[in-house]
């Protein structure tokens, strides 16, 4: 750029400036570098709605803990996921009330799973984003070419591009947006060409290393108002992105309406099984509601960058770490988990 990035960021001084990081990973990064400690105040970051474990529906999870109650499923999940709470209780509560709920790390180990154990039916719960739906892919083709037929999907897929539309509609002062390095490196630049340009909004495709955090943020300042999408990541991200993984996708996988934690349903921002496939879907529909257990909790204001989580109610006192209240209080990447170990204010 030819100038002393974090000089600058520090010294800023011209009209407020209002970022989204939208990925969770972007935003622990933020927060464990010390991040906002080198902006000028006049530089404001908030945390969009880059975090699947948060912006997964409450339906959605007492879904899961229904099906969980059958003594014939059995509920296979990321470890983050067993700690949201539905309307009343968690995968965690179901398996302390004797559901079988498994922790992987990979969607791939329920072909495991489900060939040692054939009088069960495998249920892995997919959520994510353009990064983990090529896996959930693979899984069932896996299954297709191995025979195995206990396998299910119950899926919370999300787009990242309809997300970010919702923000720019809905008037929220946004003036620019650190784009997701993983999902970019699945689906390319390309995909947020056409917002940069509906909006005259910069976007910065960066990796997660602090010192390019802070470029991509002396960029988006210095472009405000451009509509221009620039790959700060091009190591990883290409224009197209990861042609075989968009393909294999496509193969399984159809755009749909989906429901979004704070943001209601919007319309073709998720993925479903296509038809041909639905014998390996566990019931994805008619999952809506996002209202949580507990009314006071905010994380739907904080996933659309409304608030920071040091404004909600409940931060600090009722919800903690230890004592969740809310998804972004569970996740790793959710905002309000990492402004508390932080200690971000």
């Amino acid at each position: 750029m030819g100038i002393d990035v974090q000089k600058f960021l520090f010294e800023y001084d011209g009209s407020t400036v209002k970022l989204m990081e939208v990925c969770g990973t972007h935003t622990a990064q933020i927060s464990q570098c010390g991040i906002p400690s080198m902006l000028s105040s006049k530089i404001q970051l908030v945390s969009g709605p880059g975090c699947p474990v948060c912006v997964t529906v409450t339906d959605y999870i007492d879904k899961l803990v229904e099906l969980g109650k059958s003594q014939q499923n059995v509920i296979v999940t990321f470890g983050d996921m067993m700690r949201v709470t539905g309307k009343t209780a968690s995968l965690s509560d179901a398996k302390a009330n004797g559901a079988q709920v498994r922790m992987v790390y990979s969607p791939m180990e329920t072909l495991e799973l489900a060939s040692m154990d054939t009088s069960k039916t495998f249920i892995f719960a997919a959520i994510g984003f353009e990064t983990t739906t090529p896996i959930y892919a693979l899984l069932i083709q896996e299954a297709i070419l191995r025979g195995i037929t206990n396998i299910k999907i119950l899926t919370s897929l999300k787009t990242m591009p309809s997300a970010i539309d919702w923000v720019c509609q809905n008037k929220t002062g946004i003036d620019g947006f650190l784009a997701p390095g993983h999902v970019s490196a699945i689906t390319g630049s390309k995909i947020f060409d056409g917002l940069a340009k509906k909006y005259g909004m910069p976007f910065a495709v960066v990796g997660f290393e602090g010192e390019q955090i802070l470029k991509a943020i002396a960029v988006l300042v210095k472009s405000r108002g451009l509509g221009r999408v620039m790959n700060l990541y091009p190591e990883v991200v290409t224009v197209q992105g990861n042609e075989i993984a968009q393909q294999i996708v496509a193969k399984y996988f159809i755009e749909c309406d989906a429901a979004w934690r704070g943001f209601g349903v919007i319309k073709g921002s998720g993925m479903m099984l296509r038809k041909e496939y639905s014998g390996f879907d566990a019931g994805s529909w008619g999952m809506d509601n996002d209202r949580g257990h507990n009314p006071k909790c905010r994380c739907a204001q904080v996933l659309t960058g409304g608030i920071n989580p040091t404004q909600c109610p409940l931060f600090g006192n009722e919800c903690t770490p230890s004592s969740q209240q809310g998804a972004c209080m569970v996740s790793s990447e959710g905002s309000c988990y990492n402004y508390y170990i932080n200690k971000r204010t």
